[in-house]
């Protein structure tokens, strides 16, 4: 779990991300946690995108990814952060 100044501080390190991952009507499924788990190993700090379609509440999303191991830093309007240290490719160190 992480403290409210390592969430700060992931904040303002994904405050110049652009979202990679879009999750649209088919919601999210397990293929989609499988990329966002690789593309977390490989970069550590991820937005996804929500978009209008999707048929599932951002809230429920965030709790599905929680319940996968990955950290929600913030839920902006439509937009995750999300974040999960690196097995192998650790590059952010936390405060």
């Amino acid at each position: 779990m992480l403290s409210g100044k390592q969430k700060s501080y992931l904040r303002s390190e994904a405050h110049h991300l652009q979202p990679i991952f879009q999750i649209g009507k088919g919601g999210l499924t397990d293929q989609i946690i499988k990329q966002i788990e690789d593309a977390l190993e490989a970069r550590e700090l991820i937005k996804v995108s929500i978009l209008q379609n999707c048929e599932e509440d951002k809230d429920e999303i965030a709790s599905k990814l929680q319940d996968s191991n990955i950290e929600v830093v913030q839920v902006i309007g439509k937009i995750l952060v999300l974040y999960k240290e690196s097995k192998e490719k650790k590059r952010i160190v936390l405060p």
